[in-house]
C-alpha cells in the first residue's frame, strides 16, 4: 500500500489500517468523530468504522482513561485521543496506577493506547505546549513513544496497538504538517529500539520527537551522529551505550525541561555506564526552567534552538 503524506497523515492512516486488520481496535476521546479530532488526526473514521468504533467522549480524561482501560480488560483495542497529552495528567493515577499495574498485580493484559499532541512551537501557550512526558517515564508496566519521523509516526502508532501493554504515544504537534514522506510498504517498527539518524565520530546527540530536527540541522555540517530513541520507556540501553562508547562525547537535547525532566536520566544512565570511555561530561540541553509562553519570541527563547545546540556542541568538542 503506497502512502504520501504529512506526519499527521501517517497517523490518521495508521488508525485506518489497524481498524481494518482488527476489528477489536477502536477509538475514543473528544471530538474525534463528528468534528475528526482538533487536529483532524482521526477525520474519516467515523464514516468508515461507524459510530460503535469511534466513539466520542466528554471532555473529561479520567473517563477517557477508564473507559479504555475497561474496552482492553473486555477484550478490544482501544486508541484513546487526549486532545492535548498536557491533560493526559489529569488520568495519570488510572494509567500509571491501574493499567500499568493491572498484570503484575493479578494478570491480566491492558493493550490500551494512549496518544495526542505535545510539544511546543506553536504559541500555544502553558496549558497546550507542554512536554510532560516525564510525568510517565520509569512507571513499570507502562511503555512510552515520541515518533521523530513520518515513517515513525505510523510504525510506532502501529506497533503500540498491537502491544499487549499499555502504550502513551506523544506526538509532536509542531511535526503534524511540517514532515512529509512516502512509501510503497508500510514502515514497521519494534518498540524499545532505538534509530540512528545520523553517523559521525566526533561526538552524539541523544535526543527523540521534534527535537531530533533541531539535532540534525545544529550538525549538518559536522562529524556528530545523531541517535533518535523513539521509544522513551523502555529505553534501548545497548544501542545508547555503544554508541557513547564509540563516540567518547555526549550531548542530551530534549524539548522538555531540563531540570528533572527526561534528558537527565539519559545524562545520568550514560555517565554511570560509559564513564571510563567519555572524554567529557554528559552535557544537556532543554527547554527553560518555566512554562511555555505563548509569545512566540518569548517561545522561541525557551524552547531548544539550533543555536543552542551548536553552542553546547562546541563546549563538548573543545573539552
Amino acid at each position: 500500500m503506497s502512502f504520501s503524506g504529512t506526519y499527521l497523515e501517517a497517523i490518521r492512516q495508521a488508525l485506518f489500517d489497524a481498524m481494518e486488520a482488527d476489528p477489536r481496535v477502536c477509538c475514543l476521546g473528544e471530538d474525534i468523530g463528528a468534528y475528526g479530532g482538533a487536529f483532524r488526526a482521526t477525520e474519516g473514521l467515523l464514516a468508515r468504522f461507524g459510530a460503535d468504533r469511534v466513539i466520542d467522549t466528554p471532555i473529561a480524561e479520567q473517563a477517557i482513561a477508564g473507559s479504555a482501560i475497561g474496552l482492553a480488560l473486555m477484550g478490544q483495542r482501544p486508541v484513546a485521543e487526549f486532545q492535548f497529552m498536557d491533560f493526559a495528567l489529569l488520568a495519570s493515577d488510572l494509567m500509571v496506577n491501574f493499567a500499568a499495574k493491572a498484570h503484575w498485580r493479578w494478570g491480566p493484559s491492558v493493550p490500551a493506547v494512549f496518544r495526542g499532541p505535545s510539544g511546543g512551537g506553536n504559541g500555544g501557550g502553558p496549558f497546550h505546549s507542554q512536554n510532560p512526558e516525564g510525568h510517565f517515564l520509569g512507571s513499570p508496566g507502562l511503555k512510552v513513544v515520541a515518533p521523530g519521523t513520518v515513517r515513525d509516526a505510523y510504525a510506532l502508532l502501529r506497533a503500540a496497538i498491537e502491544d499487549p501493554d499499555p502504550v502513551m504515544v506523544f506526538e509532536h504537534k509542531h511535526l503534524y504538517r511540517r514532515l512529509r514522506d512516502q512509501w510503497d510498504e508500510p514502515p514497521t517498527a519494534r518498540l524499545g529500539e532505538a534509530a540512528l539518524r545520523k553517523d559521525g565520530a566526533s561526538a552524539c546527540i541523544i535526543t527523540y520527537g521534534a527535537a531530533q530536527q533541531v539535532a540534525l540541522a545544529a550538525v549538518a555540517d559536522l562529524d556528530v551522529a545523531v541517535l533518535d530513541l523513539r521509544t522513551l520507556w523502555p529505553l534501548d540501553d545497548e544501542t545508547i551505550a555503544a554508541l557513547a562508547k564509540r563516540t567518547h562525547r555526549v550531548l542530551v537535547l530534549t524539548e522538555a525541561s531540563r531540570t528533572y525532566g527526561p534528558g537527565a536520566e539519559l545524562a545520568a544512565r550514560v555517565s554511570e555506564t560509559c564513564f571510563p570511555w567519555l572524554d567529557a561530561p554528559v552535557l544537556r540541553v532543554g527547554a527553560a526552567d518555566t512554562p511555555t509562553p505563548a509569545s512566540p519570541p518569548l517561545e522561541a527563547a525557551a524552547l531548544p534552538s539550533v543555536e543552542r545546540v551548536r553552542s553546547e556542541l562546541d563546549r563538548l568538542l573543545a573539552w
